[in-house]
């Protein structure tokens, strides 16, 4: 079940306020008294924070709903976990579709520039609010894994451990990048600058957009073990994209995709003091495991203790989820040596 956390004003890191933050948030397990028992849950790029459990209505909930839960890796019988909605997103926390105290409508393209330390200074405020003293870590896949390393780097005496998964601890693409996303949008007779609101949407462009990155991600490939047909399959995945393309603001995309092109943990390595654990998968074509040895050189030069593991699997950047199996055992062993 999702709740919601809201503070007053927010200072970013470029200086501006936002006079509101509110984020979207989901628990599972109970918190312990000295409130140290805690491991935060970091989602994907345009992923929401039902971690675990299924919903009818949107079957991209529960994206390690395999790992989250009672037993599991991440033991809820033992463990509070908080999955926590990013700020700038679609899903309930404050992002360019909310409402602008100062005009009544959506901030839409006007939402000021975030970065990657105002998410997770963010998502402090809302653990301080909940009584989290200590985290035994912060795990997350993709968008998911650059807030784990941002927060060894912010806060590395907060946590115990971190689970950087199908990520990197710096962005890429650059503004050209930003460019290329708002120009894909610009394609869309609605889109009007990203004054999108009281036009209908740019659903078809986004739809589409959707449909492409899925594919890109392995998602097919994953529908596939349980759908042979590959017509069936089509209509399922444009479903599941259709599902999300209603919720999703592409100004958030903008607005994410800004804060992630911009961002670079890796040039602060010296300041983690958590063991890491990183986990790429085979045959992921955006965070390929060629990238791996570079950065476990650089962790292993700044003294990080740190250990890489390589999900064996067909399902490229999407088999953090559905591959649960497979990378579980290590995960779980990660969390013992973290309290031992």
């Amino acid at each position: 079940m999702s709740h919601s956390f809201t503070v007053p004003t927010f200072k970013l890191e470029s200086g501006q306020v936002l006079p509101e933050l509110t984020l979207a948030y989901e628990t599972y397990g109970r918190l312990g008294p000295d409130g140290r028992n805690v491991i935060l849950v970091t989602h994907g790029f345009t992923g929401n924070h039902r971690a675990a459990g299924k919903d009818p209505a949107d079957p991209t909930a529960g994206w390690w709903d395999g790992l989250v839960g009672p037993g599991k890796a991440i033991d809820t019988d033992r463990y509070f976990v908080v999955s926590s909605n990013m700020l700038g997103s679609s899903f309930g926390s404050t992002g360019p579709a909310s409402v602008n105290p100062g005009t009544g409508k959506p901030y839409g393209p006007d939402f000021p520039d975030i970065t990657l330390r105002d998410i997770i200074g963010a998502q402090k405020l809302l653990l301080d609010g909940l009584g989290v003293r200590h985290l035994v870590a912060v795990a997350g896949p993709s968008y998911g894994g650059y807030q784990a390393f941002q927060w060894a780097v912010t806060y590395p005496t907060f946590m115990r451990g971190i689970v950087p998964v199908v990520s990197a601890p710096k962005g890429s693409g650059g503004d050209a990048a930003v460019k290329t996303l708002q120009d894909r949008f610009a394609t869309d007779p609605n889109w009007n600058g990203g004054w999108h609101y009281e036009r209908g949407g740019i659903f078809p462009t986004l739809l589409e957009l959707r449909i492409e990155t899925l594919t890109r991600y392995g998602q097919d490939a994953a529908l596939a073990r349980t759908i042979a047909d590959p017509a069936q399959r089509a209509a399922r995945l444009r479903q599941i994209a259709e599902i999300w393309t209603r919720r999703f603001d592409p100004n958030s995309m903008v607005t994410l995709r800004k804060a992630a092109v911009r961002y670079d943990a890796e040039r602060e390595f010296s300041r983690i003091r958590a063991k890491v654990l990183y986990v790429l998968s085979r045959t992921d074509k955006l965070f390929p495991p060629s990238i791996a040895p570079a950065v476990m050189d650089k962790l292993a030069t700044a003294g990080v203790d740190a250990t890489y593991f390589e999900i064996d699997t067909e399902l490229g950047h999407s088999a953090s989820g559905p591959e649960w199996a497979t990378w579980a055992p290590t995960l779980k062993d990660f969390f013992a040596k973290l309290e031992s």
